[in-house]
């Protein structure tokens, strides 16, 4: 559009509908022209709110004559602030965009600091913007605080504390709780960061917000120098900003009033990052005259997903009141598919990765867009989707990932087994014996240690073995030390996922993990992936080949797979959607009893989980999975409602039929009588119609072991896991005595 329209004079609202092709519903309409004063939008997903938000620039300079440079739009991301204004300037013009100001909150922080700077003479803060800066410097904090060495992953974790104290701008007592709560010493670790960061004259990305909004606070001039600035301020994406990003908005619209917050409470999930909904919630008792309007249709998803998303989302307390309605016709039924195991999972989504290239490849024969197609496996965290990734990388399979991250590698429950087994493979390693001795049942003192590795290096010898030929123990000392020492053989003869089993079982790391209050999920994908190798050694060689994939994996826009966290993948859309792990104890973290007797951080912290879920689950457009296993979700069962959930629901089974005789959107298994079977039942097969009929993640029964599924096969062998057992079985043999029904 060509930007040079006269906007001298007020176009009417029928004019610029014409001239800009603007169709918008009532509410959307109602959105745009309200420019005066506080305004808070509350838009469900899909409703077309980043269309709404440029509409309105728009219509504020060519309909009400309002400046372009008077318009601060305030988002959550720099790519956003791209994508916003690359859509104002297809709609309204490259010009007229060049002079609106798109900015993030720290963009806008930087620009107060140095206008400070200036208007004292003084140079600020040099802004650190890569956190290998202050590394160094954090780990020797950490150290001086008890925490050891710090992983990769507890850096990250007090980084992520750290910022959260600054956002949620939390005063000491609430300091002193929030160090109560967690397992780290952060009060003193984040008083030692700030004392050294000033000393350098450093600050990073939270200190530009907290030093910015402390200027405007301490300079009435500053203040009202850029509030006639910003006469006029809009804010996407309101509920995932932070209670120091609300306080520095609200300082700069508080002499015009003029404040538009667009965002929705119901998808607020970054609480870990310090988002603030209350801020939207208390809205109107903050800003004087303010007024809530509401986006409630969604152009997104079929009719079936948007009630039902509806529904679940209801039940949250801490939200305005507002329902989501369809624009759309019913569609296909959100299916729950409810497999044996979590690695059935990863089995079934590797069947639906090669119906997607195969997908991919017909459309684009017939020159069709295949990214109309696109296909999302969405999870909770991003270790969720590492054994997947194992899978699809054995196979070769094409996949897209979206922010993937490697914290999992370096957690500490991860290095210590990894720990144990390199002990287990070199017993004179004397470093990995100090990081594990008090990990596992030896009740040795940390002088005792010390003293049996100088033993072990004078005599040369494996230091378990040294501390039992020269050491005068006790009879309990030395028949754990004894114990260990076979288990620690045992291990190194087995598979990787049975090693891992070995050390948390039979070497103590199971009474670590309780006492320290840890948990061992993330073993389970560990387990997995050593699942697929047969030495605890060549378990190691994977991970550190999936730590590599990961880092290096190069974004492949065009594929039609794509793994990506819920949190990543909010404000994006897919045709179909699976929703991976949504189990108890996974999704949700942790069930909430009783709401009503539970404490506010609580509800809090359960109720973000149900934002989590509702973030998922509208991300679908046309078809919504979810994934469950032997321990359902509280969250499946209210999406899809008690009643349907126990009689009418499309549940599946994997592995029925043979993958080639059906498409992954049919419904293929159900159980019925206590026996899963496909259209029959279909006992006593030959070898060859049991080859051809079996294939990995198939659920089958055994005559005599129960209900198993298939691992894996290659000719005549075949991997059968029953409950925690995988038995390794010939095919021919169990064809010949009719011992497997599929």
């Amino acid at each position: 559009m060509d930007s040079q329209i006269n906007i001298k004079r007020s176009m009417e609202w029928k004019e610029f509908e014409t001239t800009f092709s603007v169709k918008l519903n009532q509410q959307q309409k109602e959105a745009v022209q309200s420019t005066k004063g506080p305004v808070l939008l509350l838009a469900v997903p899909g409703s077309g709110k980043t269309t709404v938000l440029v509409t309105r620039l728009g219509y504020m300079i060519y309909c009400r004559n309002i400046p372009p440079e008077s318009i601060l739009t305030v988002t959550y991301t720099v790519a956003a602030t791209k994508d916003m204004s690359e859509r104002f300037a297809v709609r309204f013009g490259e010009d007229m965009a060049k002079r609106l100001e798109f900015r993030t909150i720290n963009g806008i922080c930087a620009r107060i600091i140095q206008y400070y700077g200036r208007r004292i003479g003084k140079t600020p803060f040099e802004l650190v913007k890569d956190e290998k800066t202050t590394t160094g410097m954090l780990i020797r904090i950490c150290q001086d605080h008890g925490m050891g060495y710090p992983t990769e992953s507890d850096l990250k974790n007090v980084r992520t504390l750290i910022t959260y104290i600054k956002n949620m701008m939390l005063t000491e007592e609430e300091l002193q709780k929030l160090e109560e709560e967690s397992d780290i010493r952060i009060a003193g670790i984040y008083r030692e960061y700030c004392s050294q960061m000033r000393a350098q004259n450093l600050m990073d990305y939270d200190d530009q917000m907290l030093y910015a909004y402390k200027m405007l606070r301490m300079d009435p001039g500053l203040l009202a120098y850029f509030q006639k600035l910003y006469p006029y301020i809009c804010v996407d994406e309101a509920q995932d900003t932070s209670k120091i990003q609300h306080a520095i908005i609200a300082l700069l619209a508080t002499e015009s009033g003029n404040l538009f917050m667009v965002g929705d409470e119901d998808q607020s999930i970054y609480g870990f990052r310090a988002a603030y909904p209350e801020a939207l919630l208390s809205f109107e008792k903050n800003h004087k005259g303010a007024k809530v309007l509401l986006m409630e249709e969604n152009f997104r998803s079929n009719a079936k997903i948007v009630e039902a998303a509806d529904k679940f989302i209801q039940k949250n307390t801490l939200r305005h009141e507002k329902h989501m309605k369809p624009a759309r016709e019913a569609g296909t039924d959100i299916r729950e598919i409810s497999l044996k195991s979590r690695k059935a999972e990863y089995v079934y989504l590797m069947r639906v990765a090669q119906e997607c290239m195969t997908r991919e490849s017909s459309l684009q024969k017939n020159g069709m867009d295949a990214r109309k197609a696109e296909t999302a496996v969405l999870y909770r965290d991003n270790e969720c989707a590492i054994p997947l990734i194992d899978l699809l990388e054995r196979k070769n399979i094409p996949y897209r990932m979206r922010n993937a991250e490697l914290s999992f590698f370096t957690h500490r429950t991860v290095l210590d087994v990894e720990n144990i087994i390199r002990f287990a493979m070199n017993p004179k390693d004397t470093d990995r014996f100090m990081q594990i001795y008090y990990r596992l049942k030896l009740f040795f003192r940390k002088e005792d240690a010390l003293r049996y590795v100088n033993l072990s290096k004078e005599k040369d010898m494996a230091v378990l073995d040294a501390v039992l030929k020269y050491d005068n123990l006790e009879k309990y000392q030395e028949d754990n030390i004894r114990n260990l020492r076979r288990q620690m053989e045992r291990i190194l003869k087995m598979t990787g996922d049975e090693a891992v089993d070995q050390i948390l079982t039979y070497m103590g790391y199971q009474d670590y993990l309780k006492k320290m209050g840890m948990n061992a999920n993330k073993l389970e994908i560990v387990k997995m992936i050593g699942s697929r190798v047969d030495s605890p050694e060549k378990l190691l060689e994977r991970l550190e080949e999936l730590r590599k994939i990961i880092r290096e994996k190069k974004t492949e826009s065009d594929c039609p797979f794509i793994l990506s966290t819920m949190h990543a993948s909010k404000g994006l859309e897919y045709d179909t959607v699976y929703l991976l792990d949504v189990m108890d104890g996974i999704l949700p973290e942790k069930v909430l009893v009783n709401p009503r007797t539970a404490s506010k951080e609580e509800l809090e912290t359960y109720e973000e989980e149900r934002r989590l879920f509702y973030v998922g689950v509208t991300r679908a457009k046309n078809q919504l999975n979810v994934f469950t296993t032997n321990k359902p979700s509280k969250f499946c069962s209210e999406l899809l409602g008690k009643r349907n959930l126990r009689e009418n629901r499309q549940k599946e089974y994997a592995g029925i039929k043979k993958w080639g005789d059906y498409s992954p959107a049919e419904t293929y298994g159900v159980k019925e009588n206590g026996m899963y079977h496909g259209s029959q039942k279909q006992p006593g097969k030959s070898y060859q119609e049991l080859a051809d009929a079996l294939g990995e993640g198939m659920i089958v029964k055994h005559k005599k072991f129960g209900e198993g599924v298939v691992v894996d096969m290659e000719g005549d062998h075949i991997r059968i896991q029953f409950g925690d057992n995988v038995k390794n079985m010939d095919l021919k043999v169990l064809a010949r005595l009719g011992m497997l029904e599929i």
